[in-house]
């Protein structure tokens, strides 16, 4: 994580039937904020900045002639 990135802390409450949406808070944040969230879920999900885990997975299939 960068050193330079700090997490703002946002407590609200909300009724059970009034609760909003993943999808409206997100519609709600400018597109860069939107871009950095998804590049950092794409680095956690690939391990970090490592570029020989980053990529799609080969599948070979050996076929007997």
């Amino acid at each position: 994580m960068d050193a330079s990135r700090q997490i703002e802390t946002v407590c609200r409450k909300f009724k059970m039937n009034r609760q909003p949406t993943d999808f409206a808070f997100w519609q709600s944040q400018p597109y860069e904020k939107r871009l950095a969230a998804l590049e950092e879920i794409r680095r956690e999900y690939h391990g970090g900045d490592d570029a020989s885990e980053s990529g799609f997975q080969r599948v070979y299939r050996i076929i007997k002639q």
